[in-house]
Order: C-alpha cells, then sequence, then structure tokens
C-alpha cells in the first residue's frame, strides 16, 4: 500500500470512477484508468482505499489532506495492535 497512489486517486476521481475500476478489476477487464501496484490486490488495496478517503471526506466535511491523514493512522494502530 502506497499512500502517494491513494492520494493520487483520491485527487483525481470520482468515487464512482474508482467503483467502476473496482468492478472491471473484479471482472478481470481493462482498468478505465492508470492504477499503480505491482499486482491486481495492490491496485485493488489503493481503490478501495482512495474510496474510503473519500467517503469520510464527504461525510465530514474535511479537507482530503485530513482524510489521508485519518485514514493512515488508522491502518497503522490496526497494524500495530
Amino acid at each position: 500500500m502506497q499512500i502517494s497512489c491513494i492520494k493520487q486517486l483520491a485527487e483525481n476521481y470520482t468515487i464512482e470512477q474508482l467503483r467502476e475500476a473496482e468492478e472491471c478489476l473484479m471482472e478481470e477487464k481493462a482498468l478505465p484508468f492508470p492504477v499503480s501496484g505491482e499486482s491486481d490486490c495492490e491496485q485493488m488495496t489503493h481503490i478501495l482505499a482512495a474510496i474510503e478517503i473519500l467517503e469520510l471526506k464527504a461525510s465530514s466535511g474535511q479537507e482530503l489532506r485530513m482524510c489521508i491523514r485519518e485514514f493512515s493512522q488508522r491502518v497503522r494502530t490496526s497494524i500495530s495492535s
């Protein structure tokens, strides 16, 4: 998981576009836009994280950078537990 890739997706695509990319990966179709990652799993992780961040932004009204920070902290906490 690379936060820079997730940030790029969250900055450049809508939730709907990201869900379309998620669907393409699940159906083993070509992605509608480039997604960084060495495997389908890593690409899916980046897409799902960007969706989660954009949903947090929409529900909380926070700036994107704050939502990314909150997401990153949750991931770090879950890994260290």
